[in-house]
């Protein structure tokens, strides 16, 4: 069959939209916002409704120009920061005039756009619901829910002052629907807010990616919510966050990062931007890609909208989990190849090992401190070892030390851990080790294994002013995970298994 040139165009073409429209089809637009929140400087002294009322349209003017910046780039979902609308540090009493009641959308069909006068003084949800339905996009944003007693899931408890205050996000619908409200279940020393009596696990569906999850912040390092809903086959996660930064486990990205790829969730991450309280750091992350912003030192302290297309994820299992990455061989010697024979299981380290805290947990570390090696420490029975090979480094200039640590963390929250981490200290000396550190020069290619007592294993590499790398992950039967790396873009700064052991959380980790 021969065609002309004008036929040849018109196939083309056909075959060009059609693969478009596949393409559309399998993926979807998304943004999340780093929102740099303009404060109430006393937050400890009430205001009135009014007095709130302006102070929170000052940021929903913001969150206005987003939305449309977003819609412009074809966002179909934006998520916006916890406490994005009225900021931090309140009391119990002194938030009173940033709270609006919002209804239960299991209960009642309501658009604050369209049907504004149905409920008193929700000014907020329908600034929101107009946004998104001016926009076109579904819409996620964080405030405060004050709800009368009693709840429906605890007809027999009240607070003393006879209502219950929620940190709760909500969510609309392109038209401006009320379709999700969720009230934050781990709360981090918010003295304004109640813990919901009752867990809640909330979703809501939409035509372009199906099912998404709601949590909050502090949530992300728990079983419930956040366990429970991947365990129900939910594949995103929307997650508002106002992460104070904490390496080097725990910087915004790294762990956000972490979880997409252990439990193979998309991870839509807006945190809030400030200096002061070391908040920066969000991203659109899947178990494929990442798109991220994290400020460093001297960037100004300033918003950031990301906009990614990304895929959508069919629902599954947690158990099916391991599928989300490249597969890692198991590996023996210094091997670094795509081919390797089976490694046997680590042996007790014949270097010396020192304690040292690193977020305030003691872990056992040995130093990296030759050209290549093999290197194993063990906290109790729990073992990690490094197989690593310096591509570039100077001992004179940074020292780095593999650590482990198995016990529960008991500061600023209690949650069992078994942890693997190599990491560049922040000095010469073995004691900076499991410090802050921010920049690095030196680069490895490594495989960092254990074998952990919890399926719940989230894996990160971190380089130089703070980059996030693409790690291959393996997991085999006994528990054993391996993280592979190689061709760094930046000098390490940490590496990182990070696992969760939930079910020990209110018990001692017992060292065996």
């Amino acid at each position: 069959m021969c065609l002309t040139q004008g036929e040849m165009l018109l196939f083309l073409l056909l075959v060009f939209c059609l693969g478009e429209t596949e393409s559309a089809a399998d993926s979807y637009v998304a943004a999340v916002y780093e929102h740099r929140v303009v404060l109430n400087l006393d937050p400890r002294v009430p205001m009135s409704r009014r007095e709130a009322l302006i102070h929170m349209q000052k940021n929903l003017d913001v969150y206005e120009q987003q939305a449309a910046r977003a819609a412009q780039q074809g966002a179909q979902i934006i998520v916006f920061p916890e406490d994005g609308l009225q900021g931090f540090n309140f009391t119990r009493s002194s938030i009173s005039g940033y709270m609006e009641t919002v209804p239960d959308p299991q209960e009642e069909s309501w658009n604050p756009c369209t049907e504004p006068h149905r409920h008193n003084n929700t000014e907020v949800l329908q600034r929101l619901s107009c946004m998104a339905r001016s926009y076109s996009l579904y819409l996620v944003a964080n405030m405060a829910d004050r709800q009368p007693c009693p709840l429906k899931t605890a007809p027999s408890s009240c607070p003393p002052d006879g209502h219950w205050q929620f940190n709760t996000n909500v969510a609309f619908s392109s038209d401006g629907l009320l379709v999700a409200r969720y009230h934050k279940q781990n709360l981090y020393f918010e003295e304004s807010f109640d813990t919901p009596p009752k867990l809640e696990v909330i979703t809501f569906d939409t035509p372009f990616a199906g099912k998404f999850g709601l949590i909050i912040c502090f949530d992300i390092l728990f079983h419930d919510p956040a366990i429970v809903l991947v365990e129900r086959g939910v594949r995103q996660v929307i997650f508002p966050t106002a992460w104070m930064n904490a390496l080097p486990l725990l910087d915004s990205i790294q762990f956000h990062r972490a979880f997409s790829l252990g439990a193979n969730v998309t991870v839509l991450s807006a945190n809030i931007r400030n200096d002061r309280l070391i908040m920066t750091g969000s991203g659109i992350f899947t178990p494929f890609s990442a798109t991220f912003h994290h400020a460093v030192k001297e960037d100004p302290e300033e918003g950031r909208l990301l906009v990614a297309r990304v895929p959508v994820l069919e629902p599954m299992g947690v158990n099916e989990e391991a599928e989300s990455t490249s597969s890692v061989p198991s590996e023996s010697g210094h091997c670094y190849e795509d081919s390797c024979p089976d490694s046997p299981s680590p042996a007790p380290s014949s270097y010396p090992t020192f304690t040292a805290y690193m977020m305030h947990d003691p872990f056992k570390f040995v130093l990296i401190n030759k050209s290549e090696d093999n290197v194993t420490v063990c906290d109790g029975t729990f073992c990690c070892h490094l197989q690593y090979k310096w591509t570039a480094h100077d001992q004179r200039k940074e020292l780095y030390a593999l650590g482990a640590f198995a016990g529960t963390h008991t500061v600023n929250g209690r949650y069992a851990l078994q942890v693997c981490a190599a990491v560049r200290c922040a000095g010469l000396e073995p004691s900076s080790c499991g410090q802050k550190v921010e920049e690095a020069e030196s680069k490895m290619d490594f495989l960092l294994e254990a074998t952990f007592q919890t399926k719940y294993v989230y894996p990160s590499v971190l380089v130089n002013r703070m980059v996030l790398e693409q790690p291959k992950l393996e997991r085999a039967a006994g528990g054993r995970v391996a993280m592979k790396h190689s061709n760094m873009s930046g000098g390490l700064i940490t590496a990182c298994l990070y696992g969760r052991m939930y079910h020990l959380d209110n018990e001692r980790l017992a060292v065996q």
